[in-house]
């Protein structure tokens, strides 16, 4: 793989606090292999971790999300670091373009409109949203555990 044939998505999100170290993850490769892993020790919850092969539409379609969303022409500099409440990490390659950003987790868009780049970090806190609603959905659909009668 080089040049324009690159790609990788990874999201994280999570924190460390009474119940260890709780954790939402997924990324997605070129070749197609999405990773998935939440963690939560929340009433001894255990890991998840799921695996799927997704397809070159599917692939497309994530790769449409996020140019769409222009995230790649933003710059997390002025963005809040990493705090006691958490940090959510973004990177993407797309082509000869990588981007890797780190913030602290965002409750609601009032703390977005507060930063020092409310515009940047909406873009951001959006695409999170479109992303975490895309990996759901793909595993609702891969990881059926009621199988319908």
């Amino acid at each position: 793989m080089a040049g324009d044939d690159e790609f990788y998505v990874r999201y994280y999100s999570g924190h460390r606090g009474r119940y260890g170290h709780e954790f939402l993850e997924f990324e997605f490769r070129a070749d197609g292999h999405c990773r998935y892993a939440n963690n939560s020790n929340y009433r001894n919850d255990s890991l998840i971790r799921k695996e799927m092969n997704v397809s070159p539409a599917v692939l497309q379609e994530l790769k449409r999300i996020i140019e769409d969303s222009e995230i790649m022409k933003e710059d997390d500099s002025q963005w809040p670091t990493k705090n006691v409440v958490g940090s959510q990490e973004l990177e993407v390659r797309m082509g000869n373009e990588h981007i890797s950003f780190e913030t602290s987790k965002l409750g609601s868009l009032v703390e977005v409109q507060e930063s020092q780049d409310p515009d940047g970090l909406r873009i951001f806190y959006y695409l999170v949203q479109d992303l975490k609603a895309f990996v759901f959905s793909l595993i609702s659909l891969h990881f059926k555990i009621k199988p319908i009668s």
